[in-house]
């Protein structure tokens, strides 16, 4: 029997989950949900504060997951949320949120910084070059796609 697959997005697809599962294995070691450990490494990577609607974009999580994750912190008193205009907010670290930050997510960013540090600079720029060019071409087969009734 045939697989639907090919052998190398069998491949893509199990590393991808190793990932994955490596990613959650390290937030719980640092004691954190896998939502709050990307709530938080993503509000890490853009500044101490930025819009809420930029979480939700760029953690790729759910609304829902994002809103979860960020009311579980608030109540540890490691962020708050402050009206930025009628419609938006800012979520912002408080000092506890920045030494929660420190302790974890800026931890996994070392690490992460050191491994491509550790990398020749073309493997790098390889590396992203492709991953972006599957992203992209994948968008546009997602584009195609449609749901049968």
């Amino acid at each position: 029997m045939n697989s639907p697959i090919s052998k190398a997005m069998h491949r893509y697809n199990h590393l991808c989950s190793e990932i994955d599962a490596l990613y959650h294995s390290m937030s719980l070691r640092l004691g954190l949900s896998d939502s709050a450990m990307i709530v938080l490494y993503t509000l890490c990577s853009i500044g101490n504060s930025c819009p809420l609607q930029d979480i939700r974009r760029l953690s790729g999580l759910p609304k829902q997951t994002v809103n979860s994750a960020i009311r579980k912190l608030e109540a540890q008193g490691a962020l708050y949320l402050e009206q930025a205009t009628p419609k938006s907010k800012n979520i912002c670290l408080t000092k506890a949120g920045e030494q929660l930050a420190g302790q974890t997510a800026k931890r996994i960013m070392q690490a992460e910084n050191e491994l491509f540090a550790a990398w020749p600079q073309e493997d790098v720029q390889k590396y992203l070059e492709l991953t972006e060019r599957f992203l992209r071409d994948l968008q546009k087969k997602a584009e195609q796609l449609q749901t049968e009734s």
